[in-house]
């Protein structure tokens, strides 16, 4: 646990003389909705430790966007939940209350493999990536287990320095790697949903609410607080 909060603080010092500027964006990860032994620094811009760490902010407007930066590699998943989800999970989408891709190759919901990356080789973070389709129904899972053997030995996973952009329309969630789509989208999102980072075994995240590092998709902004929240 040293070794990870070591890590997960490389470059950030307190500095009690100096006044804390306030940030422009009030966006953050939220202290008050994370895991009990998740760990949240950096202007609540950074997760170590061990579990779930929520956005502060719902996803209510139309078009929502933000990024994940993976600091170092580990146990992780990114994605959305609800506030109902088990905040100290270490994998995400095992409830029906959160859907997420995971380090593990599975984009999961309701503990439900809807798709699976198998890790690869890469030359460069922006190399193709090839995907099984959505999980259907039970009368064709074999058909479909047969089709994620054949690709699974040229699917492309996230690594450790790689940007995984989440969009969300209240119609579907879809994940961006290095700025590409993953063609992965997920549907059937219920409730007020939240942008969620899990970690674990030392794996660090950074999420990027604005200034991002690859341009949002055609209509999609940074999440906005609704004047109501503020």
């Amino acid at each position: 646990m040293f070794c990870c909060l070591k890590s997960c603080m490389n470059g950030f010092t307190l500095t009690p003389s100096v006044p804390v500027r306030i940030k422009e964006n009030p966006v953050q990860l939220d202290t008050l909705h994370m895991g009990n032994e998740m760990v949240i620094i950096k202007g609540g811009q950074r997760v170590c430790g061990s579990g779930c760490a929520l956005g502060n902010t719902p996803l209510l407007q139309n078009k929502a966007y933000f990024e994940v930066k993976l600091q170092q590699g580990g146990v992780w998943a990114v994605g959305l939940v609800t506030r109902e989800t088990d905040l100290n999970r270490v994998h995400g989408g095992m409830d029906k209350d959160s859907w997420c891709l995971n380090s593990d190759g599975t984009v999961r919901s309701d503990n439900v493999e809807l798709y699976h990356l198998a890790p690869a080789p890469r030359e460069s973070p922006t190399d193709e990536l090839l995907v099984s389709t959505e999980s259907p129904t039970h009368t064709e899972n074999e058909k479909i287990e047969n089709e994620k053997k054949d690709v699974s030995a040229a699917a492309v996973m996230p690594l450790e320095g790689d940007t995984i952009g989440v969009a969300y329309d209240h119609v579907e969630l879809n994940f961006f790697l290095n700025g590409k789509n993953m063609e992965i989208p997920v549907r059937n999102i219920k409730g007020t949903v939240y942008p969620a980072l899990y970690v674990d075994d030392g794996a660090i995240l950074d999420i990027i609410l604005d200034n991002f590092l690859y341009p949002p998709p055609s209509g999609f902004e940074k999440i906005m607080v609704e004047q109501s929240l503020l």
